[in-house]
Parts: structure tokens; C-alpha cells; sequence
């Protein structure tokens, strides 16, 4: 997979992320080099980044140089499923890239506490460690890599950690078609009583992921405490 060194400016649109959602503490899961926690902690945020990557640094610098290049051959081999309206153009991205990847290494040398090694399904935090939890180009668009299972199992995960998730996109990489699983596990999430809301996004590259799933998670119960089967 990518290590990938996405802009903060992407993550606020793909994400539909307002000021008011990057106020408490947030979890940028599977960051790879991306400069979102060097952009929103230096305005005064509280984000912390974890990647598996982060257990070598010397190999993730390596792989921040070139994964644009992989990157961009993605887009070549599907270039008809792509398009270039929100960027503007493809020199316009490259400029965010580059910048996000500065802002990343200088924040790496300058902070490490922030970055920290770790994966899903089972992420080295604390039970309701986070506020909210974005994961961005990892779940669901690697489906053809990580399962059903795996999907549950990360979500799960996610909403252990944080009260309120969220993720984009919600299609295959490259061609983007559907994820077949997606569904089952929304409707398995419902059943558990979170919140679940697709919620289309500001943001256009890919055709057909203009979607973020947002999941917020139902209210903790008391130790002895019985939840109401009716609640959601």
C-alpha cells in the first residue's frame, strides 16, 4: 500500500471536517506521511497521528519520496474514473502533496511524541482515548486486500477509541466500484445501535467517492447498568 502524504486542506473536504470538529481530541488513523496532524496541531489543535509505519522511520521517508509517483500510476492506469474539478489541476495536487510532505518530516523531527506506531484492528489507546477518528484511504478502498472481517473488526476498533468516526472513501481504489460487504456491515452497525450516515462530501477526484461514512457511537452503559433494547 501507499504512504501517502495527503494535505489538510484534502482532509477537511473529503471529510467534511469543520473547525468545530477538529476542536477536541482527534485520531488520524493509518496517517502514512500525510501533513493534517502538523497543520491542525500548529493551529492550536490536538491531533495525534498513528501508522504502522511509524515503527521505521527511515523506510516511511523512503516511501513518503515516492509514493507519489505509485500514486500517480494509479490514476494513469484508471484515468477515465478520475477528475480534476476540485483540485483544478494535476499540478495543483502535486503542490499540496509536496507541501503536506514538508510539513509532515519537520513535524516527525520536531514531535515524534505524535506520531506512533500502531494498525487495526487493535490500536495501542485507551477506551474513549479520542473525540473523533478519521481513517482516510484504507478502509474500504483496499477491500480487495483486508476482508469483511478485518472491516468489522476495524470499525469496532475505531469506535472503541473515539465517540464519533469517520472514513472515506467507501469504494475500491483505481476503478472504484462498490464495496460488496459495505452494506451488511452498515446494517450490522445500526443493529448495535451507533449512528450511521453517509454523508456526500465537497470534494471530487475519484468518480463515484463523494462519500464519507460517518459513525457515532451509542451511549456507553454503566457497569449493572441494562440498556433498553429499544434505544439507538
Amino acid at each position: 500500500m501507499l504512504v501517502t502524504s495527503r494535505h489538510v486542506d484534502e482532509y477537511r473536504a473529503f471529510l467534511d471536517l469543520t473547525d468545530d470538529d477538529l476542536a477536541g481530541r482527534v485520531l488520524d488513523c493509518s496517517a502514512g506521511a500525510s501533513g493534517f496532524a502538523a497543520a491542525v496541531n500548529a493551529a492550536g489543535g490536538d491531533v495525534t497521528a498513528v501508522d504502522p509505519a511509524y515503527d521505521d522511520l527511515d523506510a516511511l521517508r523512503a516511501a513518503a519520496a515516492r509514493s507519489e509517483a505509485d500514486g500517480a500510476a494509479i490514476v494513469a492506469a484508471h484515468d477515465q474514473r478520475f477528475t480534476w474539478a476540485w483540485y483544478g489541476t494535476p499540478e495543483r495536487r502535486q503542490a499540496l502533496r509536496d507541501e503536506a510532505r514538508r510539513a509532515f518530516l519537520a513535524d516527525l523531527d520536531a514531535c515524534p511524541e505524535r506520531y506512533v506506531a500502531g494498525s487495526l484492528p487493535a490500536l495501542p489507546f485507551d477506551d474513549d482515548a479520542f473525540d473523533l477518528a478519521v481513517c482516510s484511504h484504507l478502509l474500504f478502498t483496499w477491500a480487495h486486500l483486508f476482508d469483511a472481517a478485518f472491516h468489522r473488526a476495524a470499525l469496532a476498533e475505531l469506535l472503541r477509541v473515539a465517540r464519533e468516526v469517520r472514513v472515506f472513501p467507501l469504494v475500491h481504489q483505481g476503478a472504484g466500484a462498490p464495496v460488496e460487504f459495505l452494506p451488511v456491515l452498515l446494517d450490522e452497525l445500526r443493529g448495535q445501535g451507533h449512528g450511521v450516515e453517509i454523508r456526500r462530501v465537497p470534494y471530487t477526484f475519484q468518480v463515484g467517492a463523494d462519500r464519507a461514512l460517518v459513525l457515532r457511537r451509542r451511549p456507553r452503559t454503566a457497569p449493572g447498568e441494562v440498556q433498553h433494547p429499544d434505544l439507538r
